[in-house]
Parts: structure tokens; sequence; C-alpha cells
């Protein structure tokens, strides 16, 4: 190990822990060339490729190295907010027919193919310019971009590093919400923590808001193969030693690094551009629902985060300022107050954070905290990370049992499989209340807000 592995948990999350693989992996992390501070695992870390799912890890961008399954397969699997000006009594009678027309309108499920049909030059486009491609298609607003990790765009993308298998799985599948952990759900606040942040981000108790949660869909997963594929390659040429073949790399500045991350930034922003179109679905079956405009209902993006993604960034190591590529996998950035990277009217209370729960559980909104810049390289949670296999799920439960259950506790389903509600039933995951309380504890990030489902669709 050329470092400390550090992993932030609790006496609650630590037997379950235990049981996983992951710590052996925040260990081989900490044997990578040119790592910079410690290999870290969020609290809600589980085993995963390479790397855990919920870890964090930084690299000198002239010694270190760059590694697909730093970064997973579902490259900016990401999750964006968006708030109404609606409170659930608004809502209630009218949900099934808004679930129904969203549903129809975002398509769901493995392998669907959306409603964009664009020409290949034209997903070049997409690869370099993200949300925006799709705002200046007429697939939503300006604002929004403000209020997206990045705006929107991660720079140095190269579609010339991206394959042709890629490019076919991409063209498709622009706008689909895919299946898996992937979900839409409308949610009501039901309990606030910060007043003053809730209020610079326009949410309050009893309230409306929409949550996306989605990724660069097959084109991600394309790119991610290739990659490991051609970076285990350059673990040999580069003469490189790694404990765990998954953690496929290559030095940042090689042929091979400037390849992947090329490809990588692509995906990031294909992932961007397919939330934003699904967001304007959303809007477009809320204006249908309500027979009012989005912005008369208040249908305004509270912010959008990447949770599978390496980054380019400056941070303090040692009392000097560092360009580090920092990887998140399973882990959300969480800048904290006044950095220059995050939006604005945002800048006094830190970077929102969005951690989504699942089916029947909580979600929750935090914000970047100033030790987490120290502690975590402004890093926090993702989500509540599974404890049960998707092979455990569907032995130990039905999908049509969960929708039932659901429903009885008041959540309307709308699924195009019943096997993926088996796979993803609320005991296939973490504790999200106990995730969230370590991370705001440990001073990753600090609770805003919670909010509970009233409608799920799923794929």
């Amino acid at each position: 190990m050329k470092t400390d592995g550090i992993i932030f948990s609790s006496e609650k999350l630590l037997p379950i822990l235990l049981k996983d693989n992951a710590p052996q992996q925040v260990e081989n992390v900490a044997h990578l060339p040119g790592i910079v501070g410690s290999a870290m695992a969020m609290p809600d870390i589980h085993w995963g490729y390479g790397f855990p799912i919920g870890g964090v890890a930084a690299f000198d961008v002239d010694e270190g190295v760059i590694s697909p399954g730093g970064v997973g397969y579902d490259i900016n699997c990401g999750v964006r907010l968006m708030r109404t000006n609606l409170d659930a009594g608004d809502v209630k009678q009218k949900l099934r027919t808004l679930m129904q027309e969203i549903f129809t309108a975002v398509p769901a499920g493995v392998g669907k193919k959306g409603r964009i049909r664009i020409s290949r030059q034209e997903l070049k486009n997409v690869l370099l310019n993200g949300a925006r491609w799709a705002v200046n298609k007429g697939y939503g607003w300006d604002e929004d971009l403000d209020h997206t990790e990045e705006e929107s765009t991660l720079a140095g993308a190269d579609p010339a590093a991206v394959s042709e298998r890629a490019f076919e799985r991409g063209l498709p599948q622009i706008g689909t919400l895919g299946a898996g952990n992937h979900f839409l759900e409308i949610q009501v606040v039901d309990e606030i923590f910060d007043n003053v942040a809730a209020d610079v981000m326009g949410l309050r108790k009893g309230q409306v808001v929409v949550m996306i949660h989605t990724g660069s869909r097959g084109f991600g997963y394309q790119v991610c193969d290739d990659a490991v594929k051609s970076l285990g390659k350059a673990v040999h040429k580069y003469h490189l030693s790694i404990p765990d073949r998954q953690l496929a790399c290559a030095p940042i500045k090689s042929p091979e690094g400037k390849a992947y991350f090329g490809a990588m930034a692509g995906a990031a922003n294909y992932a961007w551009a397919n939330r934003q179109a699904i967001m304007h679905w959303v809007r477009e079956g809320f204006e249908k629902t309500f027979g009012k405009g989005a912005e008369m209902l208040g249908l305004h993006l509270v912010y959008d985060v990447a949770h599978n993604i390496a980054k380019f960034e400056e941070h303090e190591v040692g009392g000097k300022i560092r360009k580090l590529c920092v990887h998140r996998k399973g882990a959300t950035r969480a800048f904290g107050p006044g950095h220059p990277d995050i939006p604005d009217d945002y800048a006094d209370i830190g970077q929102p954070v969005i951690i989504p729960g699942d089916m029947g559980t909580a979600s929750y909104v935090l914000v970047g905290t100033d030790k987490g810049m120290e502690i975590s390289f402004g890093s926090t949670c993702h989500g509540a990370g599974r404890v049960w296999s998707r092979s455990k799920a569907l032995k130990q439960i039905r999908g049509h049992e969960v929708k039932s259950r659901l429903e009885r506790e008041g959540i309307l389903v709308l699924s195009a499989s019943a096997k993926t509600l088996a796979e993803e039933t609320p005991e296939a995951y973490k504790d999200i209340d106990e995730v969230v309380e370590v991370a705001h504890n440990a001073g990753l990030s600090r609770k805003v807000a919670r909010m509970r489902p009233l409608g799920v669709i799923k794929g």
C-alpha cells in the first residue's frame, strides 16, 4: 500500500460492511501509482468492479494513473432534482394520471429505445456539448445548465476515442430511463433540517419534487468495457504493478490514458443530455396533467450531480494547491461554500448534494462542506448501497409482492418489468437514513431536506 485506506462508517453499518469484499478493494486502490491522500470509501460502500462502489481516490496528474474501474460501467450515473410549487394535496387526486403521462413519455426498461432520432455526426455533438445540446434542440431551458454539475459539459471529450460499437449503442438511447436501480420518482419533502439552505434551493416541507436517476445507458457501458481491455494491455506496456486486474489503468498523460478520459468525458456528457431530455418530458407531463405551463408550476431544476466520473480538479494537499485526477465511483462531488465551480446562487451554502434512496425509502438533499473539502476531496456518498445481490433479491421476493406492499403504503408504482421491482426491493439496500447520518456526522456533507416517494417509475 502506498497510502492509508479510510472507510467512513458507523457501528450499525460495520457488520454489513465486513461481510463484503469491499474493504479489500479499498486496500487494493491504495496500491495504485501516484495516489494522493488516502484511498477512501463512503458509508454506502459495497463490492464493485475494481474500486468499491462508494470509492474515492485522487491521483497526481504527472505521476498518477486513470482507471475505468475507478469510474464504473454506468459512466455519470447521476441524479437531478426538480422542485415544483405544488403541495402533496394538489397532486394526490391526479397522481395516477401524472405518472401515466410520464411513463408513456419516458421510455423505460432494458434496451429500450428513445424518442430522439439523430445521426452519428449529431451524436458527436452530444458527446461534446452534453445537456447544452439538448437545450439547444428545445429540450429544456438555459437556466437548467447553470444548475448542472460542470454546467452539463465535462471538458476534454473526444468522439474520436469512442468505438463504433459504443456509437451504435448510444444512437437510440438518448432520453431513456433504463432499468436496474434507475428510477423516476414523484416525491414530497417531509422534513427540513437546514431552513437557510432549503430556502436558497426553493425547498419547503409538504412540497412536491421530482427526482430522475439514470446515466449514460449502453453507450457508457461500452466505453468502459472497451477501456478495460485497452488499459489492461497498458498495464503491461508501462510496467505498472496492480494487485487486481480489474484495476486496469494507464498513466494519465499516456495516449491510452488520454483516450480513455476523452471517451469517458463524452459518456458523461451523453448522460447529462439523457437526463435533460427526460426532464423536458416530465415538464410536459405536468403541463398536460395540470393544464398549466411548466414555469407557472415552478418546475425548476434544483441541481444535477454525477456519481461515476473522473475529473481534473485542484485541491489543497499539504498546504499546496495540486492538480489531481479525482475518481468518484458511486460517490458524489460535494464542494463547500464559495467554491468557484458551484453556481453563484449556492455560493453561501455549498454545492447541493442529492442522495437517492430506493423504492419506498427516503431520499435526501445535502450540501457540501469545508470539512469535506479537507478530508475527502469534496466527496460524499451517493445512495444507500446494496446489501443483497440482484440474484439473492430474486430468490427472496417477487416483483408483484413489492408493488403490492408499496401501494399499501400509499406509493404508486409503474414498472416495465416485475423482475426489476424484485431486484430493487428496499430490503436489498442499506438503511439510507443511517448512511446519510454517517455522512452528516463525519462532516462529508450536511443534511438539508428529506423526501419520501409518492410515485415510482422503474424500468
